[in-house]
């Protein structure tokens, strides 16, 4: 097992040969080099770094790229709300960042364009057995978080979205789904607004969408509109880490 002081510029360097080397407002906050004196988080780190499961998710080329990629989940939300925030382009929409966070954030969809992007061609594989390859392109997850600079004991991003599920209760459902801090600091977790070159499509979670590239399509919500992190979400729907989770689907934990 290799000392902190080694695992550090270890992780580092995997950080900058990753895409995220030029993310300044990572490196120069102090909330990351806290982040990863903690024991949980070096655990973590240690497991995904040093036994191959910080690997990047395959990318593709342009050749590659599905001709009709499917839709997986909701495909409109449908409500008076979204209807009206896609009908003025989501000019009128943002997304909040709160909870274990020092400053919490409310970003346009044109504030996340003029942030650094990342494009990744990649595929994306549903719980129902189907898989498709498409270009995603957004802000990197880590850039947005070490803005709003998590607090110590922030563990998990709860992603809030405007799809409403009928679960058959008295009252309203929206979808939600959760990523540990490790898997949601990863080079290839994007908040994308683009989909082959183009806005993201209602159907595939307009205005922004995860793309968490070695997660399952369920662990990739679209519509997202809040992320809060959290020191655990076992207080969140049913606990178990996301809307499907509760209705019996396991905690998937990535690669």
């Amino acid at each position: 097992m290799p000392d902190r002081r080694s695992f550090l510029s270890r992780s580092a360097a995997f950080v900058a040969a990753a895409g995220l080397g030029g993310c300044t407002d990572i490196n120069q906050t102090e909330w990351w080099p806290r982040f990863l004196g903690s024991a949980d988080a070096v655990n973590k780190w240690v497991e995904r770094l040093f036994a191959g499961g910080w690997s990047l998710a395959r990318e593709y080329s342009k050749a590659d790229i599905t001709p009709a990629f499917r839709a997986n989940g909701t495909t409109s939300p449908g409500t008076d709300r979204y209807n009206a925030l896609a009908a003025n382009g989501f000019a009128d929409w943002r997304l909040t960042v709160n909870g274990l966070v020092e400053r919490p954030l409310s970003l346009s969809l044109a504030q996340l364009r003029a942030m650094p992007a990342r494009t990744q061609i990649t595929r994306h594989d549903c719980v129902e057995g189907w898989s498709c390859i498409g270009e995603w392109t957004g802000v990197q997850l880590a850039r947005v978080l070490a803005m709003a600079s998590p607090r110590p004991e922030a563990r998990y991003c709860v992603f809030y979205c405007m799809d409403p599920m009928d679960t058959g209760g008295l009252t309203q459902t929206f979808y939600y789904e959760t990523l540990d801090l490790v898997e949601s600091m990863h080079p290839q977790t994007l908040l994308a607004y683009a989909m082959n070159g183009e806005n993201l499509p209602i159907p595939h979670g307009a205005p922004v969408r995860v793309r968490a590239e070695r997660q399952l399509g369920y662990k990739q919500p679209k519509y997202v509109e809040r992320v809060e992190l959290v020191a655990s979400y076992s207080d969140i729907g049913n606990g178990n880490g996301g809307f499907w989770e509760d209705q019996g689907y396991e905690q998937w934990g990535g690669i």
